[in-house]
C-alpha cells in the first residue's frame, strides 16, 4: 500500500523536503502540506509541481500545529503513515503527542525549545521514549544537517574509520552573499535566539559554558576560503556525548562575517533580540518577532544569494591502537540549489536531509519503537542517499585540526 507523509510547515525547509519527495515520488506519491496559512501550502504544491513534474499527489490543509486535537484529527483523516514536523521547534512537542495519539511516527529537523526562553535541550523529547516505545512507532530527532547529517557523520567515522572518538569539531560555514545588510539565513527568530545564547561545549564528562561569540577561530574551507568562527551551543553535542564512545571533547562552530556580527550587537543593545513581552500602542509584543517580522523572509533569499556553504565534522580518535584524524564534509551551492528547487543552500542542507530522515522510516530501512537520535541508527544508508539526493560528502584524512 502506498504511503502518505503529513509534511507540517511551508517556509524555506519545507520547501526543499516537498521537492525532493516530488523527486523521489516512489517512496513519496502522496504527502499532504498543512501549516496555518493554507495559501502558502497550495502555493508550494503548484510551485513543486510545475519544477518537478512529478506524479507525487499533493493536498494541503490549513492547520494550528499547537492543537493537538486538529493535528490528530487532521492525521487520522488524511490516513498518515508519518508525520515530517518542518514548523517551529516550539511545536515539536505537540506535534509528537498528536503522532502519540494518532499511532503514527514522527521526523523533526531541531530539538524543542520553549517559546518563552532560549533553552536548546533534548530532555522533553527523551521523556516520550516510553510512550512511544509502548504505542510501538518511532520518532527520529533532528533529520536536518547540523543536527542531523552531522550525526550521521559521527555515526559513520565511527563504524569505519576509529575504534574511538575521542575529539570533534562540527564546522558550519556559510560563504554565501545575499547583499542585504542584515537577514538570516533560516527563520530568524530561531536564527537569533540560537546565536545569541551562551556557548559552551563538552568535555571531560560536563558542560564548559562560555559568552556569546566568546571563542574565535580562523579556518579555511575547501571552496569557500579562510573565515572567522564562533562557538556555539548546539543540540547535537548533547546527543553525541551519549552516544559516541570515548568522546573527550565536541564543539560546534559557526561563521558569521562582521557586517552580521555589528548589526546583531546593535538590536540586541536596543533591546530588539528580547524574547520578554513588551508593551507597545496598548498591546503585547515580542521584540524579536517583530524583528522577525521586519527582516527579510530567508525563503524569499534565493534569488540573490551567491557562494557556498561548507559543513562537516573533523575527528581525531584512534584505530588499531593508532592516532587518526578524519574531515567528513559536504559543499553546497547557493545558486546550483535554487535553479534545483528554489532554494539557497541553507534551506537545502536542512530539507534534504528532512526528506531522506522520513524516507529511512518509510521503506523501514531505520525502525524500531521509541524516540532515537539519528546517529543512534546505521548510518550506511543515509550516507548513500545524500550522496543520491544532491548532498554528496567529501573525506579528507589529512585535515587541517582546529586548536
Amino acid at each position: 500500500m502506498a504511503k502518505k507523509t503529513l509534511i507540517i510547515g511551508a517556509g524555506g525547509v519545507a520547501g526543499v523536503a516537498v521537492h525532493k519527495c516530488c523527486q523521489n515520488s516512489e517512496i513519496f506519491p502522496d504527502i499532504m502540506i498543512a501549516r496555518s496559512t493554507k495559501e502558502k501550502c497550495d502555493k508550494l504544491r503548484e510551485e513543486a509541481l510545475a519544477r518537478t513534474g512529478s506524479s507525487t499527489k499533493i493536498s494541503t490543509a490549513q492547520l494550528d500545529a499547537m492543537d493537538v486535537e486538529a493535528t490528530t484529527k487532521l492525521i487520522k483523516e488524511y490516513g498518515a503513515d508519518l508525520v515530517l514536523n518542518l514548523a517551529l521547534p516550539y511545536q515539536d512537542l505537540a506535534i509528537m503527542d498528536a503522532c502519540l495519539a494518532a499511532g503514527v511516527d514522527y521526523v523533526d529537523t531541531a530539538n524543542y525549545e520553549p517559546e518563552d526562553t532560549a533553552k536548546f535541550e533534548y530532555k522533553w523529547q527523551w521523556a516520550y521514549r516510553d510512550r512511544y516505545r509502548d504505542v510501538g512507532i518511532t520518532a527520529l530527532l533532528g533529520s536536518g544537517f547540523d543536527p542531523g547529517v552531522t550525526s550521521v557523520f559521527s555515526a559513520y567515522a565511527l563504524k569505519h574509520y576509529f575504534d574511538e572518538i575521542h575529539y570533534i569539531d562540527i564546522l558550519d560555514c556559510n560563504g554565501g552573499d545575499h547583499g542585504y545588510p542584515f537577514a538570516t539565513n533560516f527563520n530568524p527568530e530561531i536564527n537569533i535566539r540560537e546565536v545569541s545564547a551562551q556557548g559552551s561545549y563538552w568535555e571531560d564528562g560536563q558542560w564548559v559554558h562560555t559568552q556569546p561569540m566568546e571563542i574565535k577561530r580562523e579556518y579555511d574551507f575547501a571552496q569557500v576560503g579562510k573565515k572567522d568562527m564562533y562557538l556555539l551551543h548546539h543540540e547535537e553535542i548533547e546527543s553525541l556525548a551519549l552516544n559516541i564512545p570515548g568522546i573527550k571533547r565536541i564543539r560546534f562552530f559557526m561563521t558569521f562575517g562582521q557586517s552580521y556580527l555589528t548589526h546583531l550587537k546593535c538590536l540586541e543593545n536596543v533591546g530588539m533580540t528580547s524574547i520578554e513581552p513588551i508593551e507597545f500602542e496598548g498591546h503585547q509584543i515580542i521584540p524579536l518577532q517583530f524583528l522577525k517580522a521586519v527582516l527579510p523572509d530567508p525563503s524569499s533569499l534565493g534569488p540573490r544569494t551567491v557562494g557556498k556553504t561548507n559543513i562537516g565534522c573533523i575527528f581525531q580518535g584512534v584505530k588499531d591502537g593508532k592516532p587518526r584524524n578524519l574531515y567528513i564534509y559536504n559543499v553546497c551551492d547557493h545558486q546550483e540549489c535554487y535553479k534545483e528547487v528554489g532554494s539557497q543552500a541553507v534551506a537545502y542542507t536542512t530539507g534534504v536531509p528532512a526528506m531522506i530522515g522520513a524516507m529511512m522510516l518509510l521503506t523501514g530501512a531505520w525502525k524500531g519503537p521509541g524516540v532515537f537520535n539519528i546517529e543512534e541508527f546505521d548510518p550506511d544508508p543515509f550516507m548513500d542517499a545524500l550522496n543520491k539526493w544532491g548532498l554528496p560528502w567529501v573525506i579528507d584524512e589529512n585535515p587541517v585540526l582546529v586548536d
